[in-house]
């Protein structure tokens, strides 16, 4: 986070772990890193279909917060501004820009553990998440460890929408948990995580694990955990590997690192935040009949059961976000479909996983949280558990019925 008056830095956002890497070979070696370009690349055509703009409707004021906070989501990070001293990216948009700023991205973050006979998870010293990097002399970079017998990549997830999708009240996930007409052998559950932004006790939605209740705990999560930035929601470092002592040695920056800009009072986690709360949802692609027939088949087979088509917000002081519909086509519950990465986070348990929202899904590739599918038909093969009935419906669909769902998908 840089002082007010200092110049914010946009990082090429379509960078790749492969230029991270070799940017930190030369700084390990002492060599001077080229700057960074000034200005992103030109927008691509999903952009400049409507991917990556602020929500409809916002006011002037609240289109200056969303500029400022793109700014800062672009902004490339520093040692001398307390980047690490372990990390996962550079800026906010190296992990998200695909197919623009404030997308996904084609990153994986590691995560590690172990399961022991009884199929109890166990965190390693230091939490699952494994940072990749680390700052000069490198003293401090990660490994997994040796008994470690579960490793899970994550993706990340876009961000389109997300501030409808904060704004839906709990009590609407709630209701989609306890629905009793739901098909066999399909269950969903609500992921209840206390809220390290407001203090309360709420219901989960951001994250492959639903671990975040609120885009404030979620940016601030990521900013300590991704890009090792402290701040006032998660004011202490991680340690490396568990290693206070050797965190000690290579932390040089006073916590937290984070500090509120004087002229607006607005920390770097405010202004992700303001970001992605005034980012739009993904726009719908071309509807055609076949597009139409698809979503018939989306529901007749059962995917609905689990990818809810829309929910609403709640009632909202900003008008962009009081009560409307959010067509993200997910439940935001945890589900077991045979896809979960092993690793257990706060209540959610190994072997389950968010229902991953569909909007924007033509624009995602590879799927699933590690980005095991090459396809939308792959994904769709891959489920189990729940939504072992749904894959054997689609098995069964004709040529024609198949094609139709796909296009459907293909237009989300």
């Amino acid at each position: 986070m840089k002082p007010a008056n200092q110049k914010a830095r946009p990082f090429l956002v379509w960078a790749t772990v492969a230029a991270v890497a070799a940017e930190l070979s030369l700084m390990s070696c002492g060599t001077s890193v080229p700057a960074f370009p000034q200005n992103p690349p030109p927008p691509g055509e999903a952009a400049a279909a409507g991917f990556g703009q602020p929500l409809p409707g916002l006011t002037p004021q609240q289109l200056e917060l969303f500029g400022e906070g793109r700014d800062d989501f672009l902004e490339v990070e520093t040692a001398e501004e307390g980047l690490g001293p372990i990390f996962n990216g550079l800026s906010c948009a190296q992990c998200h820009s695909v197919p623009t700023v404030g997308g996904g991205g084609f990153i994986n973050e590691v995560r590690a553990g172990r399961l022991d006979a009884s199929g109890t998870f166990h965190e390693p010293p230091g939490g699952s998440l494994m940072n990749m990097f680390s700052i000069p002399p490198h003293l401090a970079q990660e490994i997994i460890p040796a008994d470690a017998n579960v490793v899970a990549f994550r993706r990340s997830i876009p961000l389109f929408g997300n501030g409808l999708v904060e704004a839906i009240p709990d009590e609407a996930i709630l209701a989609l948990a306890n629905l009793t007409a739901k098909p066999p052998g399909v269950a969903g559950r609500v992921h209840r995580v206390a809220d390290v932004a407001s203090g309360q006790q709420r219901v989960g939605r951001f994250g492959w694990k639903a671990q975040h209740a609120t885009l404030k705990s979620f940016a601030g999560d990521a900013y300590r955990n991704e890009m090792g930035i402290t701040n006032e929601l998660f004011p202490q470092e991680n340690a490396p590997n568990g290693d206070e002592a050797l965190l000690a040695l290579v932390d040089r920056i006073a916590d937290p690192e984070d500090l509120p800009d004087p002229a607006t009072g607005r920390s770097g986690v405010d202004k992700f935040a303001n970001f992605m709360r005034f980012l739009a949802p993904p726009p719908r692609g071309p509807l055609t009949d076949s597009v139409r027939q698809g979503e018939l088949v989306f529901h007749q087979i059962g995917c609905a059961s689990c990818h809810t088509p829309s929910l609403t917000t709640g009632p909202s002081a900003v008008a962009a976000l009081d009560r409307k519909p959010v067509p993200l086509f997910s439940d935001l519950l945890l589900h077991d479909i045979g896809t979960g990465d092993g690793i257990a986070q706060d209540d959610a348990r190994p072997n389950e996983i968010r229902t991953p929202a569909l909007w924007g899904l033509r624009t995602r590739s590879p799927l699933l949280h590690d980005g095991r599918a090459a396809t939308i038909e792959d994904a769709i093969l891959t489920h189990a558990g729940e939504a072992s009935t749904v894959r054997s419906r689609f098995g069964a669909l004709s040529a024609v019925e198949r094609q139709a769902l796909l296009d459907f998908l293909r237009s989300l």
